[in-house]
C-alpha cells in the first residue's frame, strides 16, 4: 500500500515556512546594521546560519579603488583583505560581470573555463588558512539592479555534490537585503558622525587603529576606553573631549577636588550604578547633574528619570573608569580592582619621603641605611619602579648605586634613549638591591661577581610580565642592576613592519621558498627577532612544521614549537638544531648564529631541505657574508644555501601627536643627498625648493616633551640573485659585492634612512645615529 504524502510534504511546508522567517529575521537584522562592520564581522554567522554552507564571506565594493573587500576577526584585530575585480578569483568574477557563478569543484579547470575562458580560483584563501575549497556559490550584492554593491559567496555545500537552484534563489534573498542595506549605508556613512571622530581628526589614533579596538571590545575581554587608552595609549582627556563632541556634553574627568553631592546618593545601589556606568554628581536649582559614559543609551536615561522623578536631567560626559572612581571616593567602597590599581599606580616620590622618615626613626647607619629589603616602601618602590617603567614602554631599566656621598640613579631606556627617571638617597641603596635580586632568586650576599636571574612580575590589571635581571659589581664596592623587560607579544603582520614596497615584495618571496637559508642581523636590540617572527607569522599555516630555538622565548605563535636554550645545561642552540633535525621540521629558526658549529649545522639543514631563519650580530648585509667565511663556512655551500640577508636598525619615530612638517634648508637638502649618494639621489628627481618638505615633533606630554615617540626601522635587503651567489664562492671583495647588490636595486640603510626621512616617520640625524653608510 502506498503512503500517505501528506506528512513530507507538510514537513517541506514546515521547512520552508522556518526557513521563510529566518529570511525574513535576518533580513531585518541587515536593514537595522548601524555601519559596515556590523554586517561583515557580527551578521556573517548570522547569515551563514541559515544556508546548507561551510563557509560564507560578505564582500563590500570599494568604488574609488575598484575591489570587493571583507574582514575577518584576528586575535586581537580584524584582518581586512581585498579582491581585485577581475576573472582571477570567483568572486572578483562575480563583481565584474554581475552574474552569479556556481561551481561543482573549484580545482577544476574545465569546469571554470566552462564559465568563463579566463576564470581561475584564487588558492591563497585555502594556503592561509589550511581550507579546502571544493563547491562555491557566488552571488552579486547590486541596488537598483544596476549598481554593484558587494559579493556574497558560499563555499562548500555540506549536502549533495553542488549547490542548487533553490539555494540560488535563498541566496538572491539575502543578496537583495544587503544590496539595499549597503546603499542605506553609504548615503549615510557620509553624513553620519561617529563618537571618536575627534581623535581620528586630531591624529590620536588612526582609522583602521580604531577598527581594531572596537574589534576587540566586541570579544568581552575589556571595554573599548581601556583598550583605547592601554593598548593604542590614547590619552585619556582626549576620549573624553571626543564623547563631548560627539554628544554634545560638557566632559568631567575624575579629581579629588570635585566634590560629590553625597545626599543624592543615598538610597541607591552603588554596585548597580557602577555596572550602570552612571551617577548623580551635583544638584543646583535647575536640574540634577549625571555623569555618564553614553547619554544616548535610552534604557539608561529611562532609568535615571525613573530614579529621579519629574526633575530636570543635564548629563555630563565621563569615562567608566572616572565613574567608578567618583563612586569610591565619594562613599568609601573602593572596588577590589581599583585598590590594586592604586599599590602600582603610586607617586615615587611619596614613597620616598616615607623612607626619609621610617629611616629616620630607625637611626639608621652610615654603611648602608637601616632599611632593609623587606621593609614595606622598599617592596612598594621596587614595584613601582618596573610598573612605571612599563607604562612609559621602556626596554631596560638602569639601577646604578654610587656609594655612601651621591644618591643612586635610576634611568630607563625607551625607544633606544636612555633618561634619568628618579634619584634614591644613597642610604637605600643596598636595600634597593637587595630587593631586586630577591625577586630575582639571586643570592643577595654575593657582592663580588655577576649574577643572572628572572623577575615575574604581575601588573594591577593581572598582566603577567618577564624581566631579565642581570647584575654586576661596581667600584666602590657598589652593585648594578639592569633589568630587560620581556612583556609577551603577538607577532606584528610583515605588511606592518616598515618595509619598502622592494623589501616587502622580496621578504614575501624567500619566505616563501621550500628551502634555503635567510639571516637578520644587526646589534642588540635592533629588531631582528621581532622581524623573523614576523616572517613567521606570515608562513604560520597548519601544513608547515615550525620550530625555534630562541634565548628567550619573547614572542609567542600558535603554531609555534618554540624552545628556550640552556647553554648551562650544554643545550645551545647548535643542539637545539640537531634535535630539531630530528623532528620532521619544514621551517627551523635559531635565535643566533653564534660559533661556527651553529652556522655549519645551519647551512646543511638549509641544503637538505628545510628553511633556516637566523640572526647574526654584524653591521651590513654584505658585510655578514664574510663573518661567516671568517669563521669557517664553506663558500659554496653557504652560497647555494642563501636566499637573503636582512640588515636592519631601528631609529626613533617622529611622534604622531606633535608632528609637524617645514620646509628643509639647503644645508639640510645637501647633507641628505651626500648621505643617500649624489649618484643615485639625482635619479629620485626631488628638487630643493618650497617641496622639500621634512617633518619634526615639536615636544609634547605623549612624548614627554622629546618629540619622539616609538620606533622606525630601517631595512637593507640583499638577495641571494646569481650574480651574487658566484660573488660568494669566488670570495669577492666587500665592496664589489656591495656595488653588485646596489645596481641589483638594494638600498643601503642610509638610503632606507633617507627614504622614510622624506616620508616624514623619521629625522635625517636619527639615521645617521644608526646608520653609517
Amino acid at each position: 500500500m502506498q503512503a500517505n504524502p501528506i506528512p513530507q510534504n507538510l514537513q517541506e511546508l514546515q521547512q520552508k515556512v522556518a526557513f521563510a522567517e529566518n529570511v525574513k529575521r535576518i533580513t531585518e537584522q541587515i536593514h537595522a546594521a548601524s555601519d559596515l562592520d556590523h554586517i561583515l564581522l557580527d551578521l556573517r554567522k548570522e547569515v551563514l546560519g541559515i544556508f546548507d554552507a561551510e563557509d560564507l564571506t560578505i564582500f563590500a565594493f570599494d568604488s574609488e579603488k575598484k575591489e570587493i573587500f571583507s574582514k575577518v576577526p584576528n586575535i586581537d584585530s580584524v584582518e581586512e583583505f581585498r579582491i581585485p575585480i577581475t576573472e582571477q578569483s570567483l568572486a572578483g568574477f562575480c563583481a565584474k560581470y554581475l552574474r552569479p557563478v556556481s561551481i561543482a569543484d573549484a580545482y577544476n579547470i574545465a569546469e571554470l573555463q566552462g564559465v568563463h575562458p579566463s576564470l581561475v580560483h584564487d588558492t591563497s584563501y585555502d594556503k592561509r588558512t589550511g581550507f579546502k575549497t571544493k563547491q562555491v556559490l557566488t552571488y552579486p550584492i547590486v541596488a537598483d539592479n544596476k549598481y554593484l554593491m558587494g559579493v556574497l559567496q558560499l563555499l562548500n555545500k555540506k549536502s549533495g555534490v553542488r549547490f542548487t537552484r533553490k539555494d540560488e534563489e535563498s541566496v538572491a534573498e539575502i543578496a537583495k537585503a544587503l544590496g539595499i542595506a549597503f546603499f542605506n549605508l553609504r548615503k549615510v556613512s557620509k553624513k553620519a558622525p561617529t563618537k571618536f571622530d575627534l581623535l581620528v581628526t586630531n591624529n590620536r589614533i588612526t582609522q583602521n587603529e580604531l577598527d581594531n579596538a572596537i574589534a576587540e571590545s566586541r570579544k568581552g575581554l575589556s571595554d573599548f576606553e581601556s583598550i583605547l587608552i592601554e593598548k593604542y595609549k590614547v590619552p585619556k582627556l582626549d576620549i573624553g573631549k571626543s564623547l563631548a563632541q560627539f554628544h554634545k556634553c560638557p566632559y568631567i574627568e575624575y579629581s579629588d577636588r570635585t566634590l560629590v553631592d553625597i545626599e543624592l546618593l543615598k538610597n541607591l545601589n552603588v554596585d548597580y550604578l557602577k555596572k550602570n556606568h552612571w551617577m548623580p554628581l551635583k544638584r543646583d536649582r535647575t536640574a540634577i547633574e549625571i555623569l555618564t559614559d553614553d547619554p544616548s543609551d535610552l534604557d539608561r536615561v529611562a532609568d535615571i528619570k525613573r530614579t529621579f522623578p519629574g526633575l530636570n536631567i543635564r548629563f555630563a560626559i565621563s569615562l567608566r573608569r572616572d565613574i567608578a572612581q567618583f563612586l569610591g571616593s565619594a562613599t568609601g567602597q573602593g572596588d577590589s580592582s581599583s585598590s590594586n590599581n592604586r599599590k602600582l599606580d603610586e607617586n615615587v616620590s611619596d614613597i620616598l619621603g616615607e623612607l626619609v622618615n621610617e629611616a629616620q626613626e630607625a637611626m639608621a647607619e652610615d654603611s648602608g641605611g637601616g632599611l632593609d629589603e623587606n621593609d614595606n616602601a622598599i617592596v612598594r618602590l621596587a614595584n613601582q619602579i618596573i610598573a612605571d617603567a612599563y607604562r612609559q614602554g621602556a626596554s631596560d631599566i638602569h639601577v646604578e648605586p654610587y656609594g655612601e656621598k651621591r644618591e643612586t640613579l635610576v634611568r630607563f631606556r625607551v625607544d633606544g634613549d636612555c633618561f634619568e627617571y628618579m634619584k634614591i638617597p644613597q642610604s637605600y641603596r643596598r636595600a634597593i638591591v637587595s630587593r631586586l635580586k630577591i625577586m630575582a632568586s639571586l643570592d643577595i650576599a654575593e657582592r663580588r661577581k655577576p649574577q643572572d636571574g628572572k623577575i615575574k612580575f604581575k601588573l594591577s590589571d593581572n598582566k603577567e610580565i618577564e624581566l631579565r635581571v642581570a647584575t654586576i659589581p661596581t667600584s666602590g664596592y657598589n652593585e648594578d642592576v639592569v633589568m630587560r623587560l620581556l612583556a609577551a607579544s603577538e607577532p606584528l603582520p610583515l605588511d606592518k613592519m616598515g618595509f619598502s614596497d622592494r623589501n616587502l615584495a622580496g621578504i614575501k618571496e624567500i619566505a616563501a621558498k621550500p628551502y634555503g637559508i635567510i639571516l637578520c642581523v644587526g646589534p642588540t636590540g635592533s629588531g631582528k627577532t621581532t622581524t623573523l617572527h614576523s616572517v613567521l607569522g606570515f608562513i604560520n599555516t597548519p601544513d608547515i612544521k615550525i620550530w625555534t630555538a630562541e634565548d628567550p622565548v619573547e614572542i609567542t605563535q600558535y603554531g609555534l614549537r618554540q624552545v628556550q636554550v640552556q647553554p648551562k645545561i650544554d643545550f645551545t642552540f647548535a643542539a637545539a638544531m640537531r634535535a630539531f633535525l630530528r623532528a620532521d621540521p619544514d621551517v627551523i629558526m635559531v635565535g643566533e648564529m653564534r660559533d661556527k658549529e651553529t652556522a655549519e649545522i645551519g647551512i646543511e639543514a638549509s641544503l637538505t631541505g628545510h628553511l633556516v631563519m637566523s640572526t647574526l650580530h654584524t653591521n651590513s648585509a654584505v658585510e655578514t657574508i664574510t663573518r661567516l667565511l671568517d669563521m669557517g663556512c664553506d663558500s659554496f655551500s653557504f652560497a647555494d644555501a642563501m636566499l637573503g640577508v636582512l640588515a636592519q636598525r631601528l631609529t626613533r619615530r617622529i611622534c604622531k601627536d606633535c608632528k609637524e612638517q617645514y620646509v628643509g634648508t639647503a644645508i639640510e637638502y645637501e647633507e641628505i643627498r651626500q648621505g643617500y649618494g649624489p649618484e643615485h639621489w639625482d635619479k629620485l628627481g626631488i628638487p630643493q625648493d618650497n617641496t622639500f618638505r621634512l617633518a619634526r615633533g615639536k615636544g609634547c606630554e605623549t612624548c614627554n616633551r622629546t618629540g619622539f615617540k616609538g620606533r622606525v626601522a630601517l631595512h637593507e635587503l640583499l638577495l641571494g640573485s646569481e650574480k651574487i651567489k658566484h660573488m660568494i664562492q669566488t670570495k669577492a671583495r666587500t665592496e664589489e659585492m656591495l656595488q653588485a647588490a646596489i645596481a641589483a636595486g638594494m638600498t643601503t640603510l642610509m638610503q632606507d634612512g633617507v627614504q622614510k626621512t622624506l616620508l616624514g616617520h623619521t629625522t635625517f640625524k636619527e639615521v645617521k645615529a644608526v646608520a653609517i653608510k
